[in-house]
């Protein structure tokens, strides 16, 4: 399905925000991570089991890393089981992990629910101080799923492009050889020139588009309208996905973005995945709803998000919407 193509040429809406601080070409000629770099493990979120996060560790260091745990990681809180630990704690690690001078990288180790929880007690100022390692390095952020909590604050507060990526914890990144190999080319090569489509990438609104990308999951961006941290994605290229949410349910999220003029901010909008949800021609046909008339190129699934062979995508740097009615669509990081 394509509506009709937007005016020919590319539409350039260069960066999404005037902040000269943000360090959005940070990766795009130089990997995120070497051989032999610290990276620390830590849980914002969920618990894990003490056989995934073995396996996190294990996997890691075949690429040649040092992992490092962090002290809770292990934890559930007691009257809370679904966190992986009490707030102060999950919030210590990850403070912990992103302020150690020596680490290159904060690996989170899966979703499900609690980073959001976090997000008020944290000295951003200090956080922001950090974001260049001892190294000199600009250091990487990675997650997906209720990690879009966390994306969306160092966008907002810290100044440096994250990576939306399946977790080293998660039964995705064990059963799927693709995704152990795109999550490591991401870590370990540069950014610049990369393509993010997937098998059932279709173009529901023709045209191109280039500017910064924002969002992740859309049930995480709907909950932070009106946080400190929520960022309209003006001129930028936004993402979303979902998981196991009824039609209904995403009607609603969506409205929440219509509402706050979310939608209406970005001039590129692409769809990833919406693994168990409602059937897949009724939630295109509901998102279509929502964006077919906004006048912006629009790719459909991606595979973004919870896809069994989901692909990983930068949030915060610069890249290209490619959603041509001839051609598969795809996003093209930029390069320098």
């Amino acid at each position: 399905m394509s509506a009709a193509p937007q005016t020919v040429g590319v539409a350039d809406h260069g960066h999404a925000s005037t902040d000269a601080g943000f360090l959005d070409d940070a990766f795009l000629s130089e990997a995120p991570l070497r051989p032999g770099d610290r990276v620390r493990l830590v849980a914002p979120s969920g618990p894990s089991s003490a056989a995934s996060i073995a396996y996190a560790v294990e996997q890691l260091s075949i690429w040649g890393l040092r992992p490092v745990v962090g002290r809770h990681a292990h934890d559930t809180d007691g009257q809370l089981p679904y966190l992986a630990g009490t707030d102060d704690d999950r919030r210590a690690d990850l403070v912990e992990a992103w302020l150690d001078p020596e680490a290159q990288a904060v690996v989170c180790l899966r979703g499900g629910y609690g980073a959001m929880r976090l997000l008020d007690e944290i000295d951003w100022s200090a956080m922001r101080d950090a974001r260049i390692s001892a190294s000199g390095r600009v250091k990487l952020l990675t997650g997906s799923s209720d990690v879009t909590a966390l994306h969306q604050a160092w966008g907002a507060n810290v100044g440096v492009p994250t990576l939306f990526s399946p977790m080293p914890a998660n039964a995705v990144f064990h059963d799927s050889s693709f995704i152990r190999a795109d999550v490591h080319r991401w870590m370990m090569e540069p950014w610049g020139g990369r393509v993010i489509t997937g098998p059932q990438a279709e173009t529901l609104v023709a045209g191109e588009v280039r500017g910064r990308t924002f969002g992740g999951n859309l049930s995480l961006i709907a909950a932070s309208i009106g946080a400190p941290e929520f960022t309209l994605p003006t001129g930028g290229i936004a993402i979303l996905e979902d998981i196991e949410e009824d039609l209904y349910r995403l009607d609603n999220l969506m409205i929440q973005l219509q509402r706050c003029g979310w939608l209406r901010a970005a001039a590129g909008i692409v769809f990833g995945s919406w693994h168990d949800c409602a059937p897949s021609d009724d939630v295109r046909a509901l998102m279509m709803h929502y964006v077919g008339d906004l006048g912006v190129p629009v790719a459909w699934e991606l595979g973004i998000g919870h896809d069994p062979e989901a692909p990983s995508v930068p949030m915060g740097a610069t890249a290209r919407l490619c959603a041509l009615a001839t051609e598969h669509p795809r996003l093209v990081v930029e390069s320098i």
